[in-house]
């Protein structure tokens, strides 16, 4: 996920999504590469970005387990993989600068005083 860089930032991450165009666009289920990316999240930042994007069938926990329910792996996978913002902005969770999102790329880019 992305954090914010501005200079001074100490709590740049995670960013807060507000999207005001969200697409559904899909994406062959494949578990096992659900499995593997697991890991790699952080599982709590991954839950609030889905549920700003309206999704709230994700639990607060997983456990070892969880990763072989079918129904949770699909929820997963179209959080992960369905759900694209296409219109928005990423905001950064000490500062409040935003980020627009258009056509589904964030501008990430910063003004010369944030450097």
């Amino acid at each position: 996920m992305l954090a914010s860089n501005v200079k001074g930032v100490k709590n740049g991450y995670p960013l807060r999504i507000e999207a005001t165009t969200v697409e559904t666009k899909t994406a062959d289920f494949n578990p096992e590469f659900l499995k593997r990316m697991f890991p790699k999240l952080e599982w709590k930042a991954f839950c609030e970005a889905s549920a700003a994007l309206g999704e709230k069938g994700l639990p607060a926990q997983v456990s070892p387990e969880t990763l072989e329910d079918e129904e949770f792996l699909k929820a997963f996978h179209h959080s992960l993989l369905e759900l694209h913002v296409e219109e928005g902005a990423l905001i950064c969770p000490e500062t409040g600068r935003k980020f627009p999102v258009n056509k589904g790329i964030p501008n990430m880019l910063l003004n010369e005083d944030e450097c």
